[in-house]
């Protein structure tokens, strides 16, 4: 039983959860001007009473911008939902008139070639201060109502000081979207009548909670992949100003304290410099001083890292800049009775604010420090750049431009100098051309960002990782590439500084016969479902076939679609159109023959040539279902290739007519509310002809509920059993167990229906989950193979890497007149694994088509 004195002394110390003055929060003996709002003046309660709602959270910060002549605020793009997303720039009067040469002067800072002439004395320190990126851990973003009223209202010399020598940037929710979710379920369910029972609803969020975006995307891992709006926003306004430190809000599990950086030592990512590790625990007093203050206790130095730099606290390392993770213990409502006693919601508002003002004073008073450092930073990049063995990185797709273009994208978002090829380049056994390839020298500012984009990581100095081990951007594009070692100025033409989106075309103009494109173009997919839409027939091949076109005989493989002109319901000259604005929305091009007869392999009117069914898809979601995997699938869908996409909850399904849909997806999840019936209900869906996918622990439960004849490799590494070791490793070692997400090459049959599309014989495949799936038995069952050796980069566990070799990473089983398609891996990583998600779209629209 709790020691009831403790528990009262601690809810004393937190005090009531409804209804906290300002007091409570704000440094004592300090005036405030009162022409500035209170907070509860324009969200219309007390901060940390309700939890704020977006619009609430931008309503005050208008007006806090609106009342002082030290804050000017920006609006830098919209989320998914159309919320604004808010930059907010607080400093003294006298700074504000001059905000943007300031500005320009600090980005100075981070050009080698310019930042010895900047002069620091009066030079302002830039923080960035960030607020719950995730959705619901919501204390972060309440707490940024305080600092905004604190920064704008607070009178006195230290203040003074402070903003003159400061410029603060307050983003006050990184993710609009995710945290009104949130706040509108923690406020509907709140009592009038305080309920800190942990069993409450008010404090059990229904699927999918407000951790994420609009499409459930975790945007803490975005930071370096930039695939989302609110990512892409972020980051635009980031690299306008790079901050000297950045701060970023979090919460973590209710039964712990309150955690900052530094992280665990020794997984700080080995491209961080020592300095940026030293500065950060110099923070870090400043952090401990002011939490001693209220009584708070915290803790450093465990259970995070610095590893990953996709995230929010990681990514400013590379960039100049000292990024700080802050986790608050979470009441995820407005109370909760924990292990450290009663917990509420104003209390961990508080901690939030506290450590927005120790971070500020370490700031005020280590300036030049951090000024010196970002200066130095850059200057230290170029040396390192200049002893690397790498001059410059050359990648490109011949056949596939509009995944080169997401490439191209990426780099752009993080400013690094991308140039043309002005000739042909050979490297490493590959060919490059110009006009379908690009060169990335090492020897600049970004050449940090470069390096850990293009880099492949074996060691490790740690086998605990709290995120991914790999993410080397060549890789997960599936995109040819090589490294030069030689000075590359010979083969830079111009410098890229605008990325346009590949302009698609049809070769040949109206044609009275037939089109064909190819499946190579990533885009492809939204290319066929557009035709497919308007009621256009269309076929692929299942040979391959070389025919003649305006711009003489091109060789189509595998996977090309043919759009014969006699076969359709309308007219020669309106497919001729319908055609061409499919292919301005899809940038794929289409080239028309005059002539069923090839010049060589199957003719136009050949047997080998199936029917391409127009998918009609429904898939699992809601609880039983994991939330990203489901999002990254609809994001996949909905924002790349324009496909509708039914989502039918898990208890819904024993009750729909499912006889609509010929694809079926199976996000991963532990679908433990799938019943026997509506077990039963999907079987006969299959049988009758449905293309059914699966996707990671999907894949596991239709195994073990005898849907597939799908088996897994047994758990050979039990040698490990018998090692006496210490008892205060045992968590340690189960996670070194493990597979946080590393990448590894896999097969392809290039002529199965899974595979078309691929010009080359492995792709990568991102894992991030320890099921091995055995190869089926049948001979055509398995088109998609790990290799004998297949780690390409990351970390895997010992005992994983004899499972690993020749694992199955798709199966495929026939059941009835239909098939299921078994991916064990996710093929959609974080939206950005470009080079996978192929097979995914060929299971949809080539899965019926498979014969075993």
């Amino acid at each position: 039983m709790r020691n009831f004195l403790g528990m009262m002394l601690f809810a004393f110390i937190c005090s009531n959860a409804v209804g906290q003055n300002l007091d409570y929060y704000l440094p004592k003996n300090v005036t405030y001007d009162p022409s500035i709002p209170t907070p509860k003046s324009i969200i219309n309660h007390e901060v940390g009473e309700w939890h704020v709602t977006h619009d609430r959270l931008v309503n005050y910060m208008k007006a806090v911008a609106t009342s002082s002549d030290r804050v000017s605020m920006q609006v830098t793009g919209y989320s998914y939902e159309g919320r604004p997303q808010l930059l907010l720039a607080i400093t003294s009067p006298q700074n504000q008139k001059r905000l943007e040469e300031i500005r320009k002067q600090h980005l100075l800072l981070s050009d080698p070639a310019q930042s010895a002439s900047v002069m620091i004395d009066d030079l302002p320190v830039v923080v960035w201060m960030g607020f719950s990126i995730h959705g619901n851990e919501s204390s972060g973003s309440n707490a940024s109502l305080l600092t905004a009223y604190y920064l704008a209202a607070a009178i006195g010399p230290q203040v003074d000081d402070l903003l003159q020598n400061t410029v603060i940037l307050i983003d006050p929710s990184f993710n609009p979207d995710g945290l009104n979710r949130f706040a509108t379920w923690a406020n509907s369910n709140k009592s009038n009548t305080q309920v800190a029972d942990p069993n409450s609803r008010e404090l059990n969020e229904a699927w999918p909670g407000g951790r994420f975006n609009h499409y459930l995307f975790d945007l803490n891992r975005d930071w370096l992949p930039a695939q989302h709006v609110e990512s892409q926003n972020r980051l635009a306004a980031f690299h306008n100003w790079k901050p000297n430190i950045f701060t970023d809000h979090h919460e973590q599990g209710s039964n712990a304290t309150f955690f900052f950086q530094p992280g665990v030592p020794a997984r700080a990512n080995p491209n961080t410099p020592k300095r940026n590790q030293e500065l950060t625990g110099l923070i870090a007093n400043y952090h401990s001083k002011f939490l001693d203050s209220i009584g708070s206790l915290y803790f450093t130095k465990e259970g995070y890292d610095d590893f990953y730099y996709g995230k929010g606290s990681t990514y400013p390392d590379i960039n100049g800049g000292i990024g700080i993770l802050f986790e608050q213990a979470s009441s995820r409502g407005h109370a909760q009775e924990t292990d450290n006693g009663l917990l509420t919601f104003p209390f961990t508002i508080r901690n939030q604010f506290t450590t927005t003002l120790s971070t500020l004073e370490a700031a005020r008073m280590m300036r030049k420090d951090l000024l010196n450092y970002q200066r130095g930073f850059y200057t230290d990049v170029m040396k390192e750049a200049a002893a690397f063995t790498t001059k410059a990185y050359v990648f490109g797709d011949e056949a596939d431009k509009s995944k080169t273009w997401h490439m191209l994208d990426i780099m752009q978002r993080h400013k690094i100098n991308v140039y043309e090829l002005k000739q042909k380049v050979m490297a490493d056994g590959k060919t490059f051309s110009p006009g379908s390839a690009f060169i990335v020298p090492t020897s600049q500012p970004q050449f940090k960002v470069i390096k850990t984009m293009f880099e492949k990581t074996f060691d490790y100095k740690d086998s605990l990782f709290y995120d991914v081990t790999a993410w080397t951007l060549s890789l997960a594009f599936n995109i040819d590439n090589a490294s030069i070692t030689t000075a590359p100025a010979a083969y830079q033409g111009n410098a890229v500084t605008a990325v346009s989106k590949p302009a698609g075309r049809i070769v040949g103009g109206l044609n009275n016969y037939a089109y064909v494109f190819g499946w190579e173009d990533y885009y492809a997919p939204k290319l066929l479902y557009a035709l497919q839409n308007k009621g256009i027939v269309t076929k692929v091949a299942t040979q391959k076939l070389q025919g003649h076109t305006a711009e003489g005989d091109k060789q189509f493989t595998y996977g090309a679609i043919l759009i014969p002109v006699k076969q359709q319901t309308v007219g020669a000259t309106e497919l001729y159109k319908l055609i061409d604005e499919a292919v301005k929305l899809s940038g794929a091009e289409v080239y028309g023959l005059q002539s069923g007869l090839s010049v060589a392999g199957i003719d136009l009117g050949s047997n080998s040539f199936s029917s391409v069914k127009k998918p009609s898809i429904m898939m699992f979601g809601g609880t039983g279902t994991n939330p990203t995997d489901l999002g990254e699938i609809w994001h996949l869908l909905d924002q790349r290739f324009s496909m509708p996409v039914t989502i039918v909850d898990v208890e819904r399904f024993n009750g729909i007519d499912a006889s609509g849909y010929n694809v079926m997806i199976m996000p991963s999840g532990p679908y433990n509310n799938l019943d026997r019936q509506g077990q039963e209900k999907l079987r006969n869906w299959v049988s009758n002809g449905g293309t059914l996918l699966a996707t990671e622990d999907a894949v596991k439960w239709l195994s073990t509920n005898g849907l597939t004849k799908v088996l897994f490799k047994a758990d050979i590494e039990k040698k490990d059993s018998a090692i006496a070791l210490p008892y205060y490793l045992r968590m340690d070692e189960l996670r070194a167990k493990e597979m946080t997400g590393s990448i590894f090459e896999a097969r392809l049959d290039l002529t199965h229906p899974l595979c078309y599309g691929y010009t080359t014989q492995t792709v990568s495949v991102f894992k991030t989950n320890t099921l091995f799936m055995d190869q089926n038995n049948g001979a055509y069952d398995s088109p998609v193979m790990y290799t004998d050796n297949p780690l390409q980069s990351g970390y895997i566990y010992r005992g994983n890497k004899e499972l690993m070799k020749n694992s199955a990473v798709v199966n495929i089983d026939q059941v009835g007149k239909g098939r299921i398609i078994s991916i064990v891996d996710d093929l959609n990583f974080r939206a950005f694994w470009f080079g996978t998600s192929k097979i995914f779209m060929n299971s949809i629209f080539f899965g019926n088509i498979i014969r075993l």
